[in-house]
Parts: structure tokens; C-alpha cells; sequence
């Protein structure tokens, strides 16, 4: 380990847009830090001339590292990478985008100071989103805390510091559906959180369409959930203890001539219905075990193509 007490760690794709401001606002919080920084860019696959900016940046400062993936492999693997290469006592994961003002550090690393070892930012304000996007996210929140045994803040996202013994123990969860907000929160230690104000994006656009954002919350639930598969087998139960208590019910109405075989469309309809549950849950099922079957297949999580302003190529303690 080397003597840096300070790393950030910011994931980078298509932002050459806001690389120069980031860098910017970043030099002025390291430079008010009490201690050595480094500055641990990567680049998750851009496609925007971000990979000539970040070179750029860390050819004419020290502080500034970079690593390449290979492809895009996502923004939970681009935090990862950076932990996994991090050297500070204290490590801060950070976006790109400014959304979240780099100016909040030093509120995180004032509780860090205090002994906290993992200090969660909360949003107690979003600006420039929408009335959708902020219930979306607050929904969100509340279900996977009552589906799991997680309590993660309402309202925080990446935006975090992490004690170096945090990130260690991090390390060797190597598990390929990544929800590192989870993570956080599952590895236990002393944990504390500050408020600040999110901001609109400084430029571009976001990098988390529907799409995405409905598998990452499909990721954070069945990554620490198995209450999906918990509800088929009550339904199971629930479906056939009706039938159980419906078929001789009909049986006697019918005997009794009070029941005429009658409503195929009715009969259509359940059957209908009952075949589209089954196959929900088939598909739930399914995507548990696809999971089983990433895990199973054992490959690395990123693949570095290139790392500059490291002083030792070979330093990373843990491979991908």
C-alpha cells in the first residue's frame, strides 16, 4: 500500500463533454484534502474521444490515473475496477456527470474522520428531474428494503466513501450481477450518512435509459432477494388449495342440479390467466438460474486493456 490517504473513483463512458470541468472541480477539493490523492478515471468503453481527454489529463498530472476496459462492461464494473486498483486509506466513488458536485467530499471524509467506514451521500434535493424519475427511485428504495435484509438510505446512490478495510472486504465479493449499493450496505462496519444537493447533469445525457434502470433493479432485487421465488410457491399453494376446496364444491352443485356446465369463456379465461402466471414465474425462475450459470462459467469481471500513471503496472493486489 502505498502513502495515499485519499482515492476517487470515477467511472467514466462518453463524458468528454464534462472531463474538463470534473477535472477541474476535482483539483480543487484534492487540493483542500488533508493528505495525498490520486484520481482513478476509468474508462468503461467510451466511443467519444474520452480516451484521448483522460490520456491528455493524466500526461500533465501525477495524481491522475487512468484505466481502459477492453469494451463497456457497465457501470457497476467500472466502480469495482477502480476499487480494485484503489490505494487511499479512504476511497470515494464518484460519476462523471456532476450531478454530484465533487464540492460534498469533504462532508463525507468529515464523518470518515469521525470513525464511520462506510458514509453514504443522500440526495435531499434533486434538481432537474421529474416528478417520475424521483418517485421511481424513492419506490425503489422502499421495496428492496422490505424485500431484503438491506436498509439502504433513501435517496443515496454511488455516491460514497469507503474506509480501506471496506474495500478490501469488497474485493473479494466477486459476484458478476453487481448492485455495489447493496454491497456497501451488506458488508456491515460503522456506517453514516450526509446530505447534499444533486444537481442537473453539466452536460450530455444520461447513461441510464428505462431499460437500464429496469435491470439494475432487477439486479439489486434477486442479488438480495429470493422473495420472487417465495411468492410462486405461495401462489402454487394459494391456487391449489382453492381447487382443492372449488372441484368437489362444483361436484355437489352439479350432482345437486343446481350447477349447468356452462361459461367457456370464463373457464378460457382462467386457464389463460393461471398459464400466464405459471409463465411469469417460469421466467423468474429462469432468471435466477442464469445467474447460477454467469457465476458458474467463472470469468473475469472486467478485462484492462491499458492503465497509466500507476506506479507499479503489476500493483493491483487483486485480479479482475
Amino acid at each position: 500500500m502505498s502513502d495515499t490517504k485519499f482515492s476517487i473513483v470515477v467511472p467514466v463512458f462518453n463524458e468528454a463533454e464534462s472531463l474538463a470541468e470534473l477535472y477541474r472541480r476535482m483539483c480543487a477539493v484534492m487540493d483542500g484534502l488533508d493528505g495525498a490523492c490520486e484520481l482513478i478515471l476509468v474508462n468503461d468503453g467510451s466511443h467519444d474521444g474520452t480516451a484521448q481527454l483522460l490520456r491528455a489529463l493524466q500526461a500533465k498530472d501525477a495524481r491522475v490515473r487512468v484505466l481502459e476496459f477492453s469494451r463497456n462492461f457497465g457501470h457497476q464494473m467500472a466502480i469495482t475496477a477502480g476499487l480494485d486498483y484503489a490505494d487511499g486509506s479512504a476511497v470515494i466513488v464518484i460519476d462523471a456527470d456532476l450531478q454530484d458536485p465533487p464540492e460534498a467530499i469533504p462532508l463525507l471524509v468529515a464523518e470518515w474522520q469521525r470513525g464511520a467506514q462506510v458514509v453514504f451521500a443522500v440526495r435531499a434535493k434533486r434538481l432537474g428531474e421529474s416528478w417520475l424519475k424521483r418517485s421511481s427511485a424513492a419506490a425503489f428504495y422502499r421495496i428492496i428494503n422490505r424485500l431484503t435484509e438491506l436498509h439502504i438510505p433513501l435517496d443515496s446512490g454511488d455516491f460514497r466513501l469507503l474506509d480501506r478495510q471496506v474495500v478490501l472486504a469488497l474485493r473479494e465479493v466477486r459476484e458478476h450481477h453487481r448492485f455495489m449499493r447493496g454491497l456497501s450496505v451488506w458488508l456491515g462496519f460503522r456506517q453514516a450518512s450526509v446530505q447534499y444537493v444533486r444537481h442537473e447533469r453539466f452536460a450530455g445525457v444520461t447513461k441510464y435509459p428505462m431499460r437500464k434502470m429496469l435491470r439494475f433493479a432487477a439486479d439489486g432485487i434477486t442479488s438480495f432477494s429470493y422473495v420472487p421465488l417465495q411468492l410462486a410457491t405461495t401462489l402454487g399453494f394459494l391456487a391449489a388449495g382453492l381447487a382443492l376446496l372449488g372441484i368437489p364444491a362444483v361436484l355437489l352443485l352439479r350432482l345437486s342440479g343446481y350447477l349447468a356446465f356452462e361459461g367457456q369463456a370464463t373457464t378460457l379465461s382462467s386457464v389463460l390467466l393461471l398459464g400466464g402466471v405459471q409463465l411469469i414465474f417460469l421466467g423468474i425462475i429462469g432468471e435466477y438460474l442464469g445467474r447460477i450459470y454467469n457465476e458458474v462459467k467463472k470469468r473475469p469481471l472486467y478485462i484492462i486493456s491499458a492503465q497509466l500513471g500507476f506506479a507499479d503496472s503489476a500493483h493491483n493486489p487483486r485480479k479482475p
